[in-house]
C-alpha cells in the first residue's frame, strides 16, 4: 500500500512504524520487507499480498484493511491511486462491509491519537 502511489511518504512510513508497535510486529522484519516490497513488480506484491489478506479471518482482514486507510491518510489525503486499491481489496476481493472498516479505523485512530475520527479523504488529482 505504502508504494501505491508511486511515493514513499516519510509520514506513512511513520505511521507504519506506529502500527508495528500497536501491533506488536518486529520492526525489523517489516523494514526488511518493506525493502523487498519497493523492488517487486506491483502485480506480484498485490496477488502475494491478497493470497496473504485471504488466509486471516475476517476480523483480521477488517483491522489490515482499516490500518490501510490510516496510514493512507496519514499525510493528510488519500491518494486516489491508494483509493482506488483499497476499495478494490476490501470490496471487490474480500468483500467486507464499509462500516465495519471505518468503525476499526475509529478505534485505530483511538489507539494511535487518543481520539475517535474518521480519515477517510481522498485527493482526486485531475492531472494525472
Amino acid at each position: 500500500m505504502i508504494c501505491a502511489d508511486g511515493q514513499v511518504n516519510e509520514k506513512e512510513l511513520l505511521l507504519g512504524k506506529k502500527m508495528i508497535a500497536a501491533e506488536g510486529f518486529d520492526e525489523n522484519k517489516f523494514e526488511a520487507t518493506l525493502s523487498i516490497f519497493k523492488t517487486k513488480d506491483k502485480d506480484v506484491l498485490y496477488k502475494e499480498c491478497l493470497n496473504g489478506l485471504k488466509k486471516l479471518d475476517k476480523q483480521k482482514q477488517i483491522r489490515s484493511i482499516s490500518w490501510l486507510c490510516v496510514i493512507a491518510n496519514s499525510d493528510g489525503f488519500m491518494d486516489k491511486e491508494e483509493w482506488m486499491l483499497i476499495y478494490k481489496i476490501y470490496d471487490t476481493e474480500l468483500g467486507l462491509l464499509l462500516d465495519d472498516i471505518l468503525k476499526t479505523q475509529k478505534e485505530l485512530n483511538k489507539i494511535l491519537h487518543g481520539k475517535e475520527f474518521l480519515s477517510f479523504g481522498v485527493k482526486m488529482d485531475d492531472k494525472k
